[in-house]
């Protein structure tokens, strides 16, 4: 981190550290699974030590096990539960059909709060001047763009998973400057496979030789995405229907204690179709104790965009 940052990070920790402690989120599910296995996927969060649960379909609006208004009401009775819930919308629009999918999940009638993951989604609510979470495909990459979308009712924002940990404390600096660091939250994708592009085009369908138009759902049978290796058998994506993510998956638990400092409100871990909850203890033991468990690293996961490396790298940070 810039030494010109430092005395900036040191307030933030005073400020966070004991008043406002680090929150986990668990992000919406990006793969396909079956309705019964995502009820039973929220009913475990309702148990796990979370605070934040996100939910809805962010990639494609084929899959249909659950409806729009499905997610809408499975929201509302989670929403009872304490715990903060959000509905995040698709990140990629390219129908009248999801326009409209997209209008109803801003319109939800139970006051839910919407992570906006386009800006279609954050013209619709800046528009009805409802509070909104700015989702990591939403491209902020400085002060002054926060400062734009703050200003039309965004409460929180998930940092791009591209940017490094340089450049989110330059932003955080940069907005305190500006004096509005304190009206918003910042949260960072911290565990899970990353979402890194999307297109018109289904990979998954592609794969099967089949055209998008007529899939055949075939996301269902791949449950944590479609593993991509090179010819010498890395790890190089994971296909997710439209949705091209790293081959690994990223993890910044040693980094807790470090996001802590920047002034970091809230962790997120995407969802896995099994070990998630154990992933969210290991969080919460790591916030709890303030002392990053260094020996995790060791899993062959990624963590380079963190540190301004290449995504697929795992760099061991012996300032931890």
């Amino acid at each position: 981190m810039a030494i010109e940052h430092l005395g900036y990070l040191v307030e933030q920790l005073n400020k966070f550290g004991d008043s406002k402690p680090v929150k986990i989120s668990v992000g919406p599910i990006l793969y396909y699974w079956p309705k019964q296995q995502v009820l039973d996927f929220y009913q475990q969060m309702l148990e796990a030590p979370v605070d934040i649960i996100y939910l809805g379909e962010a990639v494609c609006s084929k899959r249909h096990e659950l409806r729009t208004d499905e997610w809408i009401e499975l929201a509302a009775e989670l929403n009872k539960s304490g715990k903060q819930v959000v509905l995040s919308t698709l990140a990629l629009i390219e129908a009248r059909s999801e326009l409209s999918g997209l209008q109803k999940v801003c319109d939800n009638n139970d006051g839910l709060l919407v992570e906006a993951n386009d800006m279609a989604a954050v013209q619709m609510l800046s528009e009805q001047k409802l509070p909104f979470v700015c989702g990591h495909s939403i491209n902020i990459y400085n002060a002054h763009t926060l400062r734009i979308l703050q200003q039309q009712g965004m409460q929180r924002w998930v940092m791009p998973v591209e940017l490094n940990r340089e450049t989110l404390g330059n932003i955080l600096s940069d907005a305190g400057e500006m004096g509005f660091a304190d009206q918003i939250e910042t949260e960072v994708f911290s565990y899970g496979k990353l979402p890194l592009a999307y297109s018109a085009r289904c990979f998954t369908a592609r794969m099967r030789n089949l055209p998008k138009d007529d899939c055949r759902y075939s996301c269902i049978d791949y449950p944590d995405g479609v593993a991509m290796q090179t010819q010498e058998d890395e790890k190089l994506f994971t296909l997710n229907g439209i949705q091209t993510m790293s081959g690994s998956c990223y993890d910044l638990i040693p980094q807790v204690p470090e996001m802590v400092d920047m002034g970091v409100n809230v962790v997120r871990v995407s969802p896995q179709s099994d070990g998630t909850e154990k992933i969210i203890e290991q969080f919460r033991e790591v916030i709890d104790s303030g002392k990053s468990e260094t020996s995790l690293i060791a899993r062959q996961h990624c963590n380079g965009y963190w540190f301004g490396q290449s995504g697929m790298d795992q760099v061991l940070d012996t300032a931890v």
